[in-house]
């Protein structure tokens, strides 16, 4: 595993000009980096000049083809998933440093998006870097295992009340916990939601990022 390289779709500013931000957006469990990548389209007209990359997780899950996990559930104890969390870092790692170093820009241009899975991997890797990127955006996700908070991004959590998959709670625990922490960690409920990233999240989301990264 330690020798596996990151790959996934990307889509280039639609200014066309050298990108000025990226957004790396994470996939959830069982999903792949082409479903997250779908999401460039609602915030280009945000962020025209951010190149936008979604790398599929390092391994597929038995039996499901294209399908891809950032660590095997077997369970949801909480233990099992900050470990699975921990293991997979250094490659997420591995890719944003690559990828930074292609469209020469720094973690201050930079922001991490996920989604259930996604965002654990965001929150994993964005808390623990000593220098801090633009901002995290996580959709129905969760905060697992005791973080290292090295920097302090602001922070944007978005959540179903009616998620039966990753509960509300999560994400609310997550704010309190970032928040008491002292970083800027804000929670928007999306009402009569699932497990998915509604409208009014989209929007939310997309208006975070153009803060985060400064009209980028």
């Amino acid at each position: 595993m330690a020798t596996t390289i990151l790959t996934g779709p990307r889509r280039a500013p639609t200014s066309g000009q050298s990108p000025k931000g990226l957004v790396v957006s994470l996939h959830g469990y069982g999903s792949n980096g082409d479903d997250l990548i779908s999401l460039a389209p609602y915030w280009d007209r945000l962020l025209p000049d951010v190149q936008f990359s979604s790398p599929n997780a390092p391994t597929q899950v038995p039996g499901f083809g294209a399908m891809y996990q950032w660590f095997a559930i077997e369970s949801m104890d909480p233990v099992h998933l900050a470990k699975g969390a921990k293991e997979a870092a250094p490659l997420l790692e591995a890719f944003l440093e690559a990828e930074m170093a292609r469209f020469n820009v720094t973690k201050a241009q930079t922001a991490l998006v996920g989604f259930s899975q996604g965002t654990m991997m965001a929150l994993q890797v964005g808390l623990a870097s000593k220098e801090a990127y633009a901002g995290i955006l996580g959709f129905s996700g969760a905060l697992v295992g005791s973080p290292d908070l090295a920097s302090k991004p602001p922070v944007l959590l978005v959540h179903g009340d009616q998620d039966d998959v990753v509960p509300l709670a999560a994400s609310q625990m997550a704010q309190q916990f970032l928040s008491q922490a002292g970083l800027d960690a804000r929670l928007h409920v999306s009402p009569r939601a699932a497990h998915t990233i509604a409208m009014d999240g989209l929007q939310l989301g997309g208006a975070f990022l153009a803060r985060v990264l400064k009209g980028a």
